[in-house]
């Protein structure tokens, strides 16, 4: 049995999300069926998931903000295809393969190298400063509750950069009771939607490198943990829309930040080893690499030390142009053209030294 899968999303079903394989069209994976009613991936017990309100929008979930992902792709895996046996795994490498490009499309990209990449920018901190948003929630949070938010900046950076119960038990210590917090975390979700409807400029620099790479005509997506559609119309009020070609968002289903970047790369029809990722967290650093894509770090929310894994870190957007993409990828030669030759170097005969002897 052959089966063509052409869904990059999870597709909501009632309360329930059927889990579909989010490769390309032209990608066939033999022996894979939909899964049954009963055998379902994930499962998503939020209020009114997939349903919209009357104002047309999507109910605020705080399971959807202010949450801690998994890395994932620790051991290079993917995805999970279903078969009548068990499932079966689609890894990291099966996507380079099927990805990677041949016949003219190789040629094509030999001929302009620029195009063969494809850029997948994290939304928080590196499209939007979302960590103002976040700090800003919180502080209004604790106006609200009449609670005190601590001066120092790391217990701040703390609160912005991990989950929400983790905040509220470990980080801040309100102590409240379960339904209190999950009161104190809907209404900081919120504030956090009310705060992001006022934002207008991207993070300084970006709309300028975004327009480089559109002229050159390097495919581009974005991807976030937000719902799609204030995911977008935030895009729309930035200006940036037109230079994304792909959206990951919540609707997607993806459990991992390396889900993400790899839905990005297949929503993109490019090898995860062709993309190039920028980030802000070394928790996406590390799902890249595990992802095997490179690396371009934003630092600000995090000190350059913490981002000595990248594999090429800025202070801004300023700072790159397109050749810097071509030097990401420099050690690895010519992917795009047929395999070379290895040159074998001959050494030279050995003169025999000859001693004439007189007598």
């Amino acid at each position: 049995m052959e089966c063509r899968l052409n869904s990059c999303s999870f597709l909501p079903v009632g309360r329930v999300a059927q889990f579909r394989i989010p490769v390309p069209p032209q990608l066939k994976i033999r022996g894979v069926r939909k899964p049954r009613r009963g055998k379902l991936a994930v499962t998503n017990n939020g209020p009114g998931f997939g349903k919209r309100d009357s104002n047309g929008t999507f109910p605020i979930s705080p399971t959807n903000i202010f949450r801690e992902e998994a890395i994932g792709a620790e051991h290079g895996e993917a995805f999970e295809a279903y078969r009548p046996n068990g499932t079966v795994e689609v890894d990291v490498d099966f996507l380079n393969e099927r990805l990677c490009k041949r016949g003219l499309e190789r040629i094509r990209y030999a001929l302009k190298p620029d195009e063969a990449f494809g850029l997948i920018f994290s939304w928080d901190n590196v499209v939007a400063d979302t960590q103002t948003l976040r700090m800003d929630a919180w502080s209004q949070l604790a106006s609200e509750e009449g609670k005190s938010i601590p001066k120092d900046s790391e217990t701040q950076r703390l609160m912005v950069s991990s989950g929400a119960d983790y905040a509220l038990w470990k980080v801040l210590c309100w102590e409240q009771a379960e339904n209190e917090v999950e009161r104190l975390k809907r209404r900081l979700a919120e504030i956090f939607y009310e705060e992001l409807s006022k934002l207008q400029a991207p993070m300084e620099g970006l709309e300028d490198w975004l327009e480089a790479l559109y002229t050159a005509g390097v495919p581009c997506a974005v991807t976030s943990s937000l719902d799609r559609q204030n995911l977008l119309a935030a895009l729309e009020r930035m200006g940036l829309r037109k230079y994304f070609q792909a959206v990951v968002a919540d609707e997607d289903g993806m459990e991992s930040i390396a889900q993400r970047f790899l839905s990005a790369a297949v929503k993109l029809d490019r090898p995860p080893s062709k993309c190039v990722v920028f980030e802000d967290d070394p928790r996406g650093i590390t799902a890249a690499h595990n992802c095997t894509m490179k690396v371009v770090a934003l630092i600000g929310s995090h000190p350059a030390y913490e981002l000595v894994q990248a594999d090429l870190a800025v202070a801004s957007f300023s700072e790159l142009s397109v050749i810097n993409l071509r030097r990401l990828f420099a050690n690895k030669g010519s992917e795009f053209m047929e395999p070379q030759k290895q040159i074998v170097q001959k050494r030279p005969s050995r003169r025999k030294l000859r001693t004439d002897t007189s007598f």
